[in-house]
């Protein structure tokens, strides 16, 4: 299918729609389907993957790492089929944004860091991978999900550069940036050596 002009008109289209999907908040929906409990009152309260774990259901965690990654991507391939470049880095932006400030839960979302996996890996598979082989090499070294988070997060561009994904580089970069904010309470932590490790229950 040849690609379509990305209008403005369309542009805003794509951003609204992903930002919709983006919001999903699949943690909260999940662990409520799954008879989990109310994830806002559950370890940090987060809506992602690594709290949903602290439920103590690996199939729920995964669950989530996985839908979260999806609606991160879902939009992106879309887009991009549809009208191009332009507007698949639209896209993955306005997903990105709608899992920090969902529209359905009051825009209290998560990190944010299973949906830029997914937007990453959807705009430049090969910058994915590399991406989320670092986050398992980090995690495995030293079960912190937090600092595997911003480890991948921070080298996202330098793989994207050096694996000649260049035209990605200035959208990964803006993200790794939200992502940092995000997580501005567990880099205190991680500098105080308070900060829980994975699987555990606070």
């Amino acid at each position: 299918m040849p690609a379509l002009t990305s209008t403005p008109l369309a542009l805003i289209v794509t951003a609204a729609l992903a930002y919709l999907v983006g919001s999903i908040p699949f943690g909260l929906l999940l662990a409520r389907a799954m008879g989990l409990g109310n994830l806002r009152e559950i370890g940090s309260g987060n809506i992602g993957a690594t709290n949903v774990l602290r439920t103590g259901s690996k199939k729920a965690a995964a669950l989530t790492l996985l839908l979260d990654a999806v609606k991160g991507a879902v939009p992106v391939l879309i887009a991009r089929n549809l009208l191009g470049e332009d507007a698949a880095q639209v896209a993955g932006l306005a997903a990105f944004l709608g899992h920090l400030f969902p529209v359905w839960i009051g825009f209290r979302g998560g990190k944010g860091v299973a949906t830029f996996l997914g937007v990453v890996l959807a705009l430049a598979w090969p910058v994915g991978v590399a991406a989320c082989m670092t986050w398992l090499v980090v995690a495995y070294a030293t079960r912190y999900s937090s600092l595997s988070a911003l480890v991948a997060a921070a080298l996202s561009p330098v793989w994207a550069w050096m694996l000649g994904y260049q035209q990605t580089v200035g959208l990964i970069l803006l993200l790794v940036v939200l992502i940092f904010l995000r997580h501005h309470e567990n880099i205190s932590r991680l500098i105080a050596g308070t900060e829980s490790r994975i699987g555990a229950k606070k």
